[in-house]
């Protein structure tokens, strides 16, 4: 079981051929650098990237004939990023990170390396998560993880728009005191990078020093559950879900109050 997830968090392995038909909206292909092709929605591209040890999910989106694009939680496997970027002919412009645990941001330094101007972005509470390996969590593995400072720091409700994609911002705590979401509206249907705040049939953990389960809880139910039932949830592990599906049958937090 990894540290960073729920107990009911569903595992996704790289490398594998097999096709999984996970809901409606979404069709993940697996190949052999633990790619995940994601049916493209209107105005918008996105793949996931599975990064080990975490099992974690880095994702590169980007609108049709853009080279720009943005990188959202690049894991402990930026050589994948890079490659898949590097083939495709893309360059990133932003990095979105959702929170500072070690497993979303473990890339940040290669990346912006690689790609100096890329900005890399966060909420503005998650933002000493970056440069504190005590805070990220990484000193308890023994990492002692640091990442670049972020070149933008984000509230809630704020609009960001980078590589002509335009987010909104939503701090949803409890997993992390200042975890973010980035909600793309102007596709259909609506995407949300949701990062650890819910997965397919489970939560994110809530036991770290600044968990909250209260916290969590009432952030699904007040902000991803009053979204449309068709929007698409795109989680930091395991499969994409839908607002609709975690609704009606997550056990941990099924239906809006």
């Amino acid at each position: 079981m990894f540290p960073f997830v729920g107990p009911a968090y569903p595992i996704v392995y790289s490398g594998s051929t097999e096709r999984f038909n996970i809901n409606h909206y979404i069709l993940p292909i697996f190949n052999v650098l633990g790619e995940v092709s994601f049916v493209a929605q209107k105005k918008i591209n996105i793949i996931s990237i599975l990064s080990t040890p975490f099992e974690e999910n880095a994702y590169v989106a980007h609108l049709p004939d853009y080279t720009d694009c943005l990188i959202v939680d690049p894991g402990m496997e930026p050589e994948k990023i890079i490659d898949y970027l590097e083939r495709r002919g893309l360059t990133p412009v932003a990095i979105l990170i959702t929170h500072g645990h070690s497993d979303h941001i473990a890339g940040n330094e290669a990346l912006k390396n690689r790609w100096p101007e890329c900005h890399l972005v966060i909420g503005a509470a998650e933002a000493p998560k970056l440069t504190d390996p005590r805070l990220n969590l990484s000193a308890m593995f023994g990492l002692s993880l640091i990442s670049p400072p972020a070149d933008v720091t984000l509230e809630d409700g704020e609009i960001y728009t980078a590589a002509g994609i335009r987010m909104q911002v939503r701090v949803i705590a409890g997993h992390s005191s200042g975890h973010v979401v980035y909600l793309i509206e102007d596709c259909d249907p609506m995407t949300v990078f949701v990062g650890d705040v819910i997965f397919s049939g489970s939560i994110g953990r809530t036991d770290f020093p600044d968990g909250d389960f209260n916290q969590l809880a009432e952030g699904i139910r007040k902000i991803l559950y009053t979204l449309p039932d068709s929007t698409i949830l795109l989680p930091g592990h395991g499969p994409s879900t839908t607002v609709g599906e975690e609704k009606r049958s997550n056990p941990f937090v099924r239906r809006a109050s």
